[in-house]
């Protein structure tokens, strides 16, 4: 049964795309959580935050969904040595505004500071610095975790690797983290230094990539999937670094740490289909990136605009209409060039209309079992779910990752072929495994999990 003020509504991810029904709770309480599980239901339940997975991996038909967002609390930080204990439902955005006045900043941060700490841990987040930082969870130094029997467990790599590794990127599958410790990265203001270029082709992108990467913290490019011929794969490379104090102006000294992101209009709630086409999508990519400079050094921005620039605009989302959008990030490892070359210029060719397509590179694999990157290049990619034949287009696309011994990211799926997915994630049969030992009646569950039998 679900719990008694559970709430019974239609619960999507971000893309909006396929949504299902769900019992949704939201406990205030490490024991109102405990009691949730334990009453979910043969549908079993699954955690949430604050929705940023774009598919169906925080959605459960006809089961229990834990909103997590209730427990928010900050329950300590160690100013000196860079660490915070806090609940799951704690975001991003939140330590942000708590942590960076005190000089220290989250260890990794995606395309959205909107994310909850322990969507950050189920998903194994990474941001533009996996190159040298690794994904989330590598800078978790611990995890409070609710069982499947209602129980409370604290996990951490040394004294539980397993467990521990196989709920970074587990998608929420092994329990509901509760709360966890984590190691910040110190900084000296709350302003980037960020050097911008603009590369003519894909192949002069990567070679940019490859020779100067290692002198940046942060980097990524914005590429324009739907320029052709000669100019297939053009984009504009941002990289930076946290500006050190004497790179301020004498007035942003006064506040160097100071952190008031901007916040521009929500999107509407009504958007007509097919607004972003070939034609607006186009002529938008043109002018992103002639508007770029040819090469500039130094520019100093807020971190709002360098790691979140969409988050000023409140849901949008909305912008692809009521159908939604999928979007695709798939990860090809080192010396499979070759495979990711024919797949932007499949895109290209298409017409896929997508203003929002970048290309990072990643570092080393992470230790969690079902962590998403892998030392090589990783591509997302947002279309609208109008596209006609997306499905089978996507497919191809899968085929041809699949075959270059790459992954798609289940953060972000929503139609992946099942068939696949043990090629792409090596240690699936023992997390699996793991899985039927600690939750043998199958307690958590989600429609990702039913769809790809996790």
């Amino acid at each position: 049964m679900p719990a008694p003020s559970a709430l019974t509504t239609p619960v999507s991810g971000w893309g909006r795309t396929a949504p299902t029904t769900a019992h949704v709770f939201r406990p205030r309480t490490y024991e109102e959580a405990a009691e949730a599980v334990r009453d979910c239901g043969g549908r079993g339940a699954i955690a949430r935050g604050l929705g940023r997975a774009y598919g169906d991996a925080a959605q459960n038909a006809g089961g229990s969904v834990l909103d997590m967002t209730g427990l928010d609390r900050i329950h300590e930080i160690d100013a000196i040595n860079g660490l915070v204990v806090c609940d799951a439902g704690v975001s991003l955005h939140r330590l942000m505004q708590v942590l960076l006045p005190l000089g220290w900043f989250v260890p990794v941060s995606p395309g959205t500071r909107y994310v909850t700490v322990g969507g950050a841990i189920g998903t194994d987040i990474h941001g533009k610095n996996h190159h040298l930082s690794g994904s989330f969870t590598r800078h978790v130094r611990a995890i409070e975790l609710l069982t499947a029997d209602g129980g409370t467990r604290l996990v951490t790599p040394e004294d539980e690797p397993e467990l521990f590794w196989a709920t970074a990127g587990g998608m929420g599958l092994t329990g509901v983290v509760l709360a966890a410790t984590i190691q910040l990265l110190p900084v000296e203001t709350s302003l980037m230094s960020v050097d911008t270029e603009r590369a003519t082709d894909l192949d002069d992108l990567m070679a940019r990539l490859t020779a100067g990467d290692h002198r940046y913290r942060y980097s990524v490019a914005w590429i324009d999937l739907l320029a052709r011929g000669a100019k297939t794969g053009r984009a504009v490379l941002t990289r930076g670094d946290h500006a050190p104090l004497g790179a301020l102006p004498p007035r942003a000294r006064r506040a160097p740490l100071d952190f008031r992101p901007g916040r521009l209009p929500g999107a509407p709630n009504f958007v007509p289909e097919g607004l972003l086409g070939r034609g607006s999508v186009g002529l938008f990519n043109a002018l992103w990136y002639h508007k770029a400079p040819r090469e500039r050094h130094g520019e100093l921005q807020k971190i709002s605009t360098f790691f979140h620039p969409l988050d000023g605009v409140p849901d949008w989302n909305r912008i692809y209409g009521r159908s939604g959008f999928v979007q695709y990030q798939f990860v090809v490892p080192n010396g499979q060039e070759s495979a990711l070359r024919r797949i932007v210029e499949r895109i290209s060719r298409r017409g896929i209309p997508s203003f929002l397509a970048v290309l990072k590179r990643f570092g080393e694999a992470d230790p969690g079992w079902l962590s998403f990157p892998m030392a090589g290049w990783t591509l997302a990619l947002d279309i609208p779910a109008t596209m006609p034949g997306l499905a089978t287009f996507l497919d191809v696309l899968d085929d041809e990752v699949a075959a270059a011994d790459g992954r798609v990211y289940l953060a972000k799926d929503s139609r992946l072929r099942p068939d696949l997915l043990p090629g792409m994630y090596p240690r699936l049969d023992a997390f699996r495994r793991l899985r039927a030992e600690l939750d043998p009646r199958g307690v958590f569950t989600s429609d990702l999990a039913r769809r790809l039998a996790l």
